[in-house]
């Protein structure tokens, strides 16, 4: 196979020149290696560790001078971009390659044409790229496997280990059993060899619909395990596939597939995450009954969970299909082209996922430790820059009329080297408008009424006059005048607790600015394991249809995207490029949209990530916080009362634009179209229903 060369750190040359037999003739090293490459990769390194040891799974690996000391794989399917949680894997497969001087393969699982694109076989590959990893020669993809995996099922008929199944997808369904109920045995199970044979040639030469047969293994319907159910392993999709055509009728399932290929590709360590854990045993199955010299192994890690990312495909192209966003790499989307647009920089995803580290415990990381990172690899290097995202107008009466000055402002606090630029004043300025707050409360350091106070950023410190209000009773602009003495030092007797930026009314610049929040409400996490896996019966599992109006009434923000038009911006800001990055003062991390026009002076910015509040800031958000928590508290008494008059049998007979019939207790059967609710959605329904029906009893 194409091998994929990785540049190795210097920190683990020693550590690999250690774990290789040295070249005939060589010099021995100057100085004694490290005993262990860095742990980045917690206890996946252990495993390798032990597998290079002598006596080790791969120790004999350690003398093969064409062949790389491990190889790992990234084997997404193209059916979807990908998002945060493929990040993980990215970083994990790439990383470990990278860290033991072996090789990671970019394979394309392209085994289900049904929802399968070129589209996101290009975007995939750009964004391995933009985490940094490459990899050697051409991608490779499942379906250059296919005559291979084709013969394997044939050998598996042969040797009496797998049969075509001819049950209807219901029956199939029904009898595969569940957790606590044992499967039952297909009438089919006990086709001859020569009948199985035929039955799957035939279905090869597309005399078959869909749905009428499926190639199965012959496990054991009494396991355990409901994966060695005899599970489908072919099954028939008359579909144009995107990289053979016409070529197949057929096409293998992911089980089947995924070990095959990692023997066919020489995969030593084959990572997944947690929810394959229980598919491991399948997979042993087909490795041992194909037979190979030196298979393969599957690992599991846990999945990266993120507060307010959503990972299921699914829901992601319903928001891209039902136009809930702008596609794909809509800013809020967590996918990783989303991010890309946002101006997220790839350091800070591959900072994260190795500050979170690699375990095989469950976990939901919060967004901000994110955040964090972001912002940390963003602030050495971002320009700042004044901004005035809702500008108030401010009138200074004692500045002369018609005088212009000029102050220096620093690109970046912290690092001189990065310069100044030359900012103008006038007469006229914008602040911001939450700048001034009319009888605020003495923990409110900027502007809160006549004769308050506060320093402009490099500049003067101004005082408020006089409120001007159209007859709305709405501030629209603000007469102040400034103290003299103030624009480049503050005299010792002088002592104003607030600053702020401000940009010169006639000198400033307007362009708009995008301000996105999560796509998920704050501390709402993806509840869908995103393995997506094809059950191969010919039925989707009712698991996986959901109320797709109530996953955006409860859980999709929708004041997730605010626009601004007629933002206030230093006069630099309008020669900028697309993808450049900034720091827009006291408001947070800004980049240059794909959609600006630079050339036509049309210019989009989206906030990339918000500022860490400043400790008054902090204090004043508090007090505002607190009064809003008594009021919400207050809110949510009302509503606890109101519930306890609610009788369960009518809570959802209510609710007639959702629902159309219901059983004899109310709860709801088929949905306003009149077409039945899954199963997995009455149970849901049914619980909230035992929960209203205690709090309705309780109050009796």
């Amino acid at each position: 196979p194409t091998r994929m060369r990785l540049t190795t750190p210097a920190s683990v040359r020693g550590w690999l020149s250690a774990r290789r037999p040295p070249t005939a003739g060589a010099a021995p090293p100057a100085e004694k290696a490290s005993a262990a490459p860095p742990k980045v990769f917690g206890f996946l390194q252990d495993i390798i560790d032990e597998d290079l040891k002598p006596g080790g799974r791969c120790a004999h690996r350690r003398g093969l001078k064409d062949e790389p000391l491990i190889r790992t794989r990234f084997p997404p399917e193209p059916n979807g971009y990908l998002h945060i949680g493929h990040a993980k894997s990215i970083i994990v497969n790439f990383g470990l390659a990278q860290l033991y001087g072996g090789q990671c393969n970019l394979r394309f699982d392209d085994t289900n044409p049904a929802t399968e694109e070129t589209e996101y076989v290009r975007s995939i590959q750009e964004d391995v790229r933009w985490l940094g990893y490459e990899w050697g020669g051409k991608p490779k993809y499942a379906s250059e496997y296919f005559d291979q995996l084709y013969e394997w099922a044939v050998k598996l008929i042969k040797d009496g280990k797998a049969y075509v199944d001819s049950q209807t997808p219901k029956e199939m369904k029904e009898n595969r059993g569940s957790v606590t109920k044992k499967g039952v045995e297909s009438r089919f199970r006990n086709r001859t060899v020569a009948e199985n044979m035929e039955l799957f040639e035939d279905m090869r030469a597309g005399k078959y619909k869909e749905g009428e047969h499926v190639l199965r293994m012959k496990g054991d319907m009494g396991h355990q395990n409901m994966n060695m159910r005899d599970m489908p392993i072919y099954r028939i999709l008359h579909k144009h596939h995107h990289n053979t055509g016409n070529k197949w009728c057929i096409y293998p399932l992911y089980d089947f597939a995924h070990g095959q290929e990692d023997a066919i590709e020489g995969i030593t360590h084959s990572i997944c995450t947690l929810e394959f854990e229980a598919h491991r045993e399948l997979y042993d199955w087909f490795i041992d009954n194909i037979g190979f010299e030196s298979p393969p192994k599957q690992f599991e890690m846990a999945r990266l969970n993120v507060t307010t990312f959503l990972t299921s495909k699914r829901k992601l192209r319903q928001l891209v299909e039902r136009q809930i966003v702008d596609g794909w790499d809509d800013p809020r989307m967590s996918t990783l082209s989303g991010m890309r647009r946002r101006g997220v920089p790839p350091e800070a995803l591959r900072t994260f996922i190795k500050k979170l580290g690699v375990t095989n415990k469950i976990a939901t990381t919060q967004v901000e430790v994110l955040d964090d990172c972001i912002r940390e690899t963003l602030d050495p290097s971002a320009l700042r820059r004044m901004v005035v995202l809702r500008p108030l107008r401010v009138v200074i009466d004692d500045y002369p009329e018609g005088r212009v000055e000029e102050v220096e402002a620093l690109n970046h606090p912290s690092s001189p080297a990065l310069g100044s630029r030359r900012l103008k004043f006038s007469r006229e300025i914008f602040i911001e408008h939450d700048d001034f707050r009319e009888n605020a409360s003495a923990d409110f350091f900027r502007l809160r009424g006549v004769g308050s106070e506060v320093k402009l950023r490099y500049c003067y410190v101004i005082k408020v006059e006089k409120v001007v209000k159209n007859d709305k009773g709405e501030v629209i602009e603000l007469r102040c005048s400034h103290d003299p003495k103030t624009r480049d030092d503050m005299p010792t007797d002088r002592k104003v607790k607030g600053v702020i930026h401000w940009v010169s009314a006639p000198h400033a610049c307007s362009h708009t600015v995008r301000l996105y929040d999560f796509l998920l409400k704050p501390d709402v996490g993806d509840e869908e394991a995103p393995a997506d896996l094809d059950p191969g019966d010919g039925m989707e599992e009712e698991a996986v249809v959901d109320d797709f109006k109530k996953f955006l009434d409860e859980k999709v923000n929708q004041k997730s995207k605010e626009e601004l038009h007629d933002a206030k911006m230093e006069a630099s800001l309008s020669k900028c490029e697309v993808m450049d990055r900034f720091q827009f003062e006291r408001n947070g991390f800004f980049v240059v949209d794909k959609s600006s026009e630079p050339k036509k002076g049309k210019l989009v910015f989206n906030r990339i990530v918000c500022l860490k509040e400043s400790g008054l800031k902090s204090k004043e958000n508090a007090t505002k916080a607190s009064n809003d928590r008594r009021d919400q508290q207050a809110k949510q008494a009302e509503e606890r009362e109101a519930k306890k008059n609610i009788d369960p049998r009518q809570m959802f007979r209510a609710e007639a634009d959702k629902y159309s019939k219901f059983d004899d207790d109310g709860v709801p059967t088929h949905g306003a179209d009149g077409e039945a609710l899954p199963k997995s959605r009455i149970k849901t329904l049914k619980k909230e229903w035992d929960k209203q029906k205690k709090v309705f009893e309780s109050a009796k």
